[in-house]
C-alpha cells in the first residue's frame, strides 16, 4: 500500500473517530439534560406556604442587595401572594 493511501485512510479513521467522539458527547449531554428535566418535571410541587417563604426570603435578599426597594419588594410579594395562595 503506498504511503498516501496509508495517510488517506489515517486522515480518514481520525475523522470518523472525531466525529463519533463529538457525537457520544453530544449524547451524553442529551442524556444529562433530559435527566435533569425529568428529575425537575417529577419532583414534588411545594405548597403555597412554602412558595410564599421563599418568594419572601428572595424579594429580602434583593432589598439587602439593594436591587428593588422595601416598598417594591412588598408590591411584589402581595401581588404574587394573590397568585400564589389564590391557586391554593
Amino acid at each position: 500500500m503506498s504511503s498516501k493511501a496509508v495517510q488517506s485512510i489515517s486522515k480518514t479513521a481520525s475523522a470518523a473517530a472525531g466525529t463519533l467522539g463529538t457525537a457520544a458527547v453530544a449524547a451524553a449531554s442529551a442524556v444529562a439534560a433530559a435527566a435533569v428535566a425529568a428529575s425537575i418535571v417529577l419532583s414534588p410541587v411545594p405548597d403555597a406556604a412554602s412558595r410564599m417563604d421563599g418568594v419572601h426570603a428572595d424579594l429580602l435578599r434583593a432589598v439587602q442587595l439593594n436591587q428593588i426597594t422595601a416598598e417594591q419588594a412588598e408590591k411584589f410579594e402581595a401581588k404574587l401572594a394573590g397568585r400564589i395562595l389564590g391557586e391554593a
